[in-house]
């Protein structure tokens, strides 16, 4: 199974906010067993979805060159469920950024109506700390950018395309 929770990116400005979307489908393994006779997206992959959008605006931020992982989810409320054929659209923004870490605010609206919000808190794994070496294998991360379409809206704060990074 794969662990992508945003299907696709429809903004996305550095240093400031990214949107995405994430279609919720019946074929999904996830939603056989979490309530049985009501299908519905578990509430802690819309959080996890909004991790990959925001965890890629800090990420970018920093061009790609810290070790970038979810650390805590603050304040969090969920107004409705997910279900299949819904469509959530994931809104982050960036908010503090420091040497150790980044906080991102972000929701999840539905069919125009607010589903989801979160705090979440992500920090920076330093070399030789918990993990060595890269989170992702060479090419990977760009590989899946590309599969969520990033380089089609990511734009810098002048408004420029995003650069490909070197550490992509």
């Amino acid at each position: 199974m794969r662990w992508f929770w945003v299907d696709r990116f429809t903004e996305f400005v550095s240093g400031s906010h990214a949107s995405g979307i994430k279609n919720v489908a019946l074929d999904e393994e996830v939603l056989d067993g979490y309530s049985l006779g009501y299908p519905v997206l578990p509430p802690t992959l819309i959080i996890e979805g909004l991790a990959q959008v925001g965890g890629i605006l800090v990420h970018e931020h920093f061009q790609f060159t810290k070790r970038v992982v979810l650390a805590k989810v603050g304040k969090v409320k969920y107004h409705a469920p997910a279900k299949p054929g819904d469509t959530l659209n994931y809104h982050v923004r960036l908010g503090r950024t420091q040497g150790l870490g980044a906080v991102v605010n972000g929701t999840s609206h539905c069919n125009g109506e607010l589903q989801a919000e979160a705090d979440l808190m992500f920090a920076f794994l330093e070399e030789g700390h918990l993990v060595d070496g890269p989170l992702f294998n060479p090419g990977d991360l760009r590989a899946m950018l590309r599969l969520m379409n990033f380089f089609h809206v990511a734009k810098t704060a002048e408004g420029e395309p995003i650069p490909y990074y070197k550490n992509l």
